[in-house]
């Protein structure tokens, strides 16, 4: 059983969806706190101060993205979106407007669990700073010197590749979609260029992945972008 006793807020129209959440999360060691609509979601989050958000965007009223957009203009609340599978444009919207995670209704509660942990683990070491390098299994960054090494070997990597590795590994953990990675890496002027992202991303992959056809490191979201995976 979990014990962090982190407090989550949980906004989602469908009485059902909610409850059944509420009492799984309880169960867990969380504090819940619940919202049917996108006003009262606003209201819990200044008045209860949650750790994590979990966010349908089908809400009456104000619109879960809505409610993405004004939360992420104010803080670096985690969100995880709850979204029907059909609904990818929305999906990629809210993960443009700053959401973290999205899981796809329906849902088993072990995947809504292992994705909590992981926005909490990643919104912890936000909060305690930028670690100075970084390791999982054979890769290792380290970013005052931008050197990467692949078991203790140095990887020569272009200006772009290391600025593409060193976003991903920054947001590791949380889904960053084609528009993010572009607009990051290669300025506002380059959103819509994915060619020059699945070319770069193949290109680091065959240098960094022990196994490029099956990546270990650099994860593909199918339809929304790339996710660098948070677990050695």
């Amino acid at each position: 059983m979990t014990k962090s006793g982190a407090r989550i807020l949980v906004v989602d129209d469908e009485v059902e969806i909610m409850r059944a959440l509420q009492r799984s999360l309880t169960a867990h060691g969380f504090e819940v706190f619940t919202a049917s609509n996108g006003e009262d979601a606003l209201e819990a989050i200044s008045h209860y101060r949650p750790d994590l958000m979990l966010l349908d965007l089908g809400l009456p009223g104000i619109s879960g993205l809505e409610v993405c957009k004004r939360v992420r203009e104010q803080s670096n609340l985690p969100i995880i979106v709850l979204s029907v599978k059909d609904a990818e444009r929305d999906k990629v919207q809210a993960l443009d407007l700053g959401a973290d995670d999205y899981v796809p209704k329906p849902f088993g509660m072990d995947e809504v669990l292992a994705r909590i942990r992981v926005a909490l683990r990643h919104s912890a070491q936000t909060q305690a700073g930028t670690e100075p390098s970084f390791t999982s299994g054979p890769l290792k960054v380290d970013f005052a010197q931008r050197l990467v090494q692949i078991n203790g070997q140095e990887v020569k990597l272009t200006p772009t590749e290391y600025d593409l590795l060193k976003a991903l590994i920054k947001n590791r953990g949380k889904i960053m979609t084609r528009h993010m990675l572009l607009s990051q890496v290669w300025g506002t002027g380059y959103g819509t260029e994915s060619h020059y992202l699945h070319v770069y991303i193949g290109q680091l992959r065959r240098k960094i992945e022990p196994d490029p056809a099956h990546p270990r490191f650099i994860l593909t979201i199918s339809g929304v972008g790339y996710r660098f995976s948070s677990e050695d």
